[in-house]
């Protein structure tokens, strides 16, 4: 008998333990959140891609060897004139803007000593509005593009007034980079689609494309507060900013147009083939430029940086002797590369400032590209003389800095 006892004792254990666990509550399983991951298929990605896509040897640039010169290091060796800091373009084709806008950032400077960062993308918005309306009326034989030129800000200007940036940015919400290419190759689908069906509803167009222009940038105010005060862009132009758009001329140097009249830069960029340009030979067009600069004044500047004498990292630009050496580069061999498509117009750029080395001049330059955020200054590069005698086309400056010049204008 007594040997039952021990499993009799076991029995009443595991029946007591059942008991009280029967009347507890399961715990519950909690869920959370966490990124998927699957590394050995990210592998097979991998390995799949690289089998399809093998990689291709990266092309080199051919660039000029900056070693061995005395370079500017510093922005502290120029004469240097007031400006707004330096800002990123990003992934827009919009240097046109950002160079003239910060031209006339620097006149309110001079002009009045107020700082006022103006809105680059009020301009661009009401640019491509411009674009499309050119475009209607010539039923499509109009250049459709990110660029144009400098001078085209003081024409927005003139017609739809400015805005300080703080009214409009042009910036989604967390956007931090402008980035067009998206919105452009949108623009650019639906007027070609217009063109092919001969839809050529201003209203209707302009409609469209504004609804474009709203998703990607936002809509422009057409009135806002500024200091206290509400406002509309025209006002702000002519009661804040106070700048005249009619107080600016544009200069270039081209042989195949007679010298001392005024007429068409022919570039893609210039779309409403705007014929204000001041031709000048290229020995006047450098002293007056020089001069003007000098004299205290900014000048925002276009032409070609797509040369081997150009470099971001290094911070200059620089005409390299195996392109022409120094003593040659005269007017024919600008106008020789501009007409042979070697010097292209695809970027403007804001002069701000000199030093003399010896008997050459170097240029401050301020710059929206992304190139210029390369180097040691960033949004800045150092120009030298040649570099703009040869590449540089155009400028833009206040039209009392070149008095003497256009009184040899009839």
């Amino acid at each position: 008998m007594k040997k039952l006892y021990v499993p009799i004792f076991f029995t009443l254990c595991l029946l007591i333990v059942f008991v009280q666990s029967y009347g507890q509550k399961p715990a519950r399983d909690k869920g959370i959140f966490e990124e998927h991951k699957n590394e050995f298929f990210d592998s097979i990605k991998k390995s799949v891609n690289e089998f399809n896509n093998p990689k291709k040897p990266e092309k080199k640039e051919f660039k000029m060897d900056f070693s061995g010169y005395k370079l500017p290091k510093d922005t502290s060796e120029f004469i240097t004139y007031k400006h707004t800091p330096p800002i990123s373009q990003g992934w827009t084709g919009t240097c046109w803007c950002f160079s003239g806008t910060s031209f006339l950032e620097s006149e309110e400077l001079r002009l009045y000593n107020k700082e006022i960062k103006f809105s680059e993308m009020f301009t661009v918005y009401w640019e491509y509005i411009e674009k499309v309306r050119r475009f209607v009326s010539e039923r499509g034989n109009s250049a459709f593009g990110e660029g144009s030129e400098c001078n085209a800000v003081l024409r927005i200007w003139k017609e739809y007034g400015c805005v300080p940036e703080s009214a409009y940015t042009g910036l989604l919400s967390g956007q931090k980079f402008y980035d067009h290419h998206i919105m452009f190759d949108e623009l650019n689908k639906y007027l070609q689609s217009v063109k092919e069906s001969n839809a050529w509803n201003e209203d209707v167009v302009l409609g469209t494309v504004k609804t474009i222009l709203n998703h990607y940038m936002g809509k422009p105010p057409e009135e806002f507060e500024f200091e206290g005060q509400n406002m509309t862009p025209k006002e702000f132009l002519a009661d804040v900013a106070k700048i005249n758009p009619d107080d600016y001329v544009d200069v270039m140097s081209l042989m195949d147009k007679p010298y001392w009249k005024e007429g068409e830069y022919e570039v893609p960029d210039n779309w409403w083939h705007s014929k204000v340009y001041h031709n000048v030979p290229l020995d006047d067009f450098m002293s007056s430029l020089i001069n003007a600069v000098k004299n205290g004044y900014t000048v925002a500047i276009g032409g070609d940086v797509s040369e081997p004498g150009i470099d971001g990292h290094a911070g200059v630009a620089m005409i390299p002797s195996f392109d022409i050496p120094s003593k040659y580069i005269d007017a024919e061999a600008r106008y020789f590369r501009f007409s042979n498509g070697s010097t292209t117009d695809d970027h403007g750029i804001h002069l701000i400032g000199y030093k003399k080395d010896g008997d050459k001049y170097w240029f401050l330059i301020k710059d929206s590209g992304s190139g210029s955020r390369n180097g040691r200054d960033k949004g800045y590069y150092f120009y030298d003389e040649d570099y703009v005698k040869l590449k540089m086309m155009t400028y833009l400056v206040n039209r009392s800095a070149i008095e003497d010049l256009l009184k040899k204008f009839k």
